[in-house]
């Protein structure tokens, strides 16, 4: 089960970075949603997929018994979950200011910052 998940994860970093790296701004919103969720399925898949007990200890017992669950990653994803919810909240709300106040979501249509006279900024490298 970890094989296919982890082809998953590949899947969803190369749909990331492709749409990260696009002109629109809501593309880029889009990868960056994908990107938090291809971390998650890889802390996910990086924690093991097994099916075992709880991670209770019997109160006459100072160690689990039997193989039990690592409630980490689970944690971190929650946790991560969370945070990512809120960055996208964050942006979303930035990108519609931005296409409330420039009028277009294109980003090389974003240089009302630069001056009108001065130097064009490069097209590539």
């Amino acid at each position: 089960m970890e094989a296919p998940l982890a082809v998953l994860v590949g899947i969803l970093f190369g749909a990331s970075i492709y749409l990260l790296l696009s002109n629109s701004l809501i593309r880029i919103l889009l990868g960056l949603v994908i990107l938090s969720n291809a971390v998650n399925l890889l802390i996910f898949t990086a924690g093991r997929i097994i099916r075992e007990v709880p991670p209770v200890i019997a109160i006459d017992a100072m160690v689990p018994e039997n193989v039990v669950a690592n409630p980490l990653p689970q944690a971190l994803i929650l946790t991560a979950i969370v945070i990512s919810f809120s960055l996208f909240a964050f942006v979303l709300v930035l990108v519609f200011r931005t296409y409330q106040a420039v009028g277009s979501d294109r980003t090389p249509e974003l240089d009302a910052a630069e001056p009108p006279g001065g130097p064009i900024a490069p097209e590539g490298y």
